[in-house]
């Protein structure tokens, strides 16, 4: 009798276990997320797709501890994810050196040569890149000439590409890096999400719903 009712009681607890912890994995608007005040429209290489931007700096250890989940991440993320990377810029003139630093290789389209490399030169190997010409002599490492790099670092190109970085820096209401925004509505971070993996498991998330919510609105019409 005593291991029937055991039997009974496990039978009852368990489906109320599992409501628990399907209850944790639950992701909230205001504890793992938040909600932009006012939207931001998504770049125009967005259309059709859900926007995912990640801003970022390269002095972060965070952002350093950040990548190789993020890198993960990027090698499975849907094909209707457009993603893109901005260099928050708050006061300090070293984040506007390093965003300058960054879009400079996007124009000479270095990015995937010059990213990792510079993380791994600042946190890693403990590399001073707080100089245009210390960035310089970094570039020309991966073959970029001094010349080509510091004009390009000058350019108008590259001014436009960092003053709307720090727009967007103070438009998404970011306090600190890493930082996600989904769909320029809703942005997350290690403390919210409480992980790195935590943030893009809420990006995950809010990728899902704004696609499916795009998909109902197509077939509507």
């Amino acid at each position: 009798m005593k291991k029937y009712v055991a039997r009974v009681v496990l039978a009852l607890l368990l489906p109320l276990a599992a409501l628990t912890a399907h209850a944790a994995d639950e992701i909230y608007e205001g504890f793992q997320y938040a909600r932009l005040e006012t939207p931001v429209e998504p770049a125009p290489s967005a259309a059709g797709k859900v926007e995912v931007v990640e801003l970022f700096w390269y002095g972060c250890g965070h952002c350093n501890s950040f990548e190789p989940f993020l890198h993960e991440w990027l090698q499975r993320k849907p094909a209707h994810v457009e993603f893109i990377r901005i260099p928050a810029i708050f006061s300090s003139a070293l984040w506007r050196l390093h965003a300058r630093a960054y879009y400079t290789a996007e124009v000479l389209g270095v990015v995937d040569k010059i990213h990792a490399p510079m993380f791994h030169a600042i946190h890693e190997q403990k590399r001073t890149l707080n100089t245009e010409q210390q960035l310089a002599t970094f570039f020309a490492e991966f073959g970029v000439e001094e010349k080509k790099f510091l004009d390009t670092f000058k350019s108008f190109a590259v001014d436009v590409k960092v003053n709307r970085a720090e727009r967007l820096t103070q438009r998404y209401g970011i306090s600190g890096v890493p930082a996600m925004v989904v769909a320029g509505k809703f942005r997350t971070d290690g403390p919210m999400a409480q992980s790195y993996q935590g943030m893009l498991d809420v990006v995950d998330h809010l990728v899902a719903r704004e696609h499916q919510a795009a998909s109902t609105a197509a077939i509507s019409k």
